[in-house]
């Protein structure tokens, strides 16, 4: 998003722009564990998704706080319409995390 208060609203946003508002997005979710995963997941992968991968990752950061939470630990079947590429990159990257912390999977 541009400073310009004279530039057009409907143009679209640059990658790295929209990169580092996803990424704010995933830090301040509102559920401290959710911020957690996906705020991680952020900073950790974030520059690598694709233009789809990003579309998903914004939808699901629109989906309920605690529904992902559910879907990521495993506590809940994830629905088929966010069942994609990058939520299974969530949920081994939350595995990841708590083998490296030691405290094995949760959820």
């Amino acid at each position: 998003m541009s400073d310009d208060p004279f530039s057009d609203p409907n143009a679209p946003i640059a990658d790295a722009d929209r990169r580092k508002r996803l990424r704010f997005r995933a830090w301040r979710r509102g559920f401290k564990e959710a911020d957690l995963i996906m705020g991680r997941f952020a900073e950790d992968r974030l520059e690598g998704l694709s233009a789809a991968e990003l579309d998903e990752f914004e939808r699901l950061l629109d989906a309920p706080d605690a529904e992902v939470y559910q879907w990521i630990c495993g506590a809940a079947e994830t629905p088929a319409n966010f069942d994609g590429p990058v939520m299974r990159a969530l949920k081994a990257f939350r595995f990841e995390a708590d083998a490296a912390a030691g405290d094995g999977p949760k959820g």
